[in-house]
């Protein structure tokens, strides 16, 4: 019986190797709005986690969840029209 983990050892040990590519970089660049957006939402949960959810606890949340979606859209809607920034 062969081991996948030797077999995947041989695939990533190269692919690790070197730095991201100008593409990679671009597509990082491209994904950062939603990327800002979660870390937003993920501070505003992380700040309700020791202790009871207040009013303005729940609107930070809101806020945040909408941002994130509204990234989404944003880079969604630049994906699908083929436009890039």
């Amino acid at each position: 019986m062969k081991h996948i983990a030797a077999l995947q050892d041989l695939v990533t040990a190269a692919s690790l190797d070197g730095e991201p590519s100008d593409a990679e970089l671009d597509a990082i660049e491209l994904e950062m709005p939603v990327i800002r957006a979660e870390v937003e939402l993920l501070d505003a949960q992380i700040m309700t986690l020791d202790r009871e959810v207040n009013e303005l606890d729940e609107r930070r949340i809101r806020r945040a969840r909408r941002r994130v979606l509204a990234a989404r859209r944003e880079l969604t809607n630049r994906a699908g029209s083929g436009a890039v920034a």
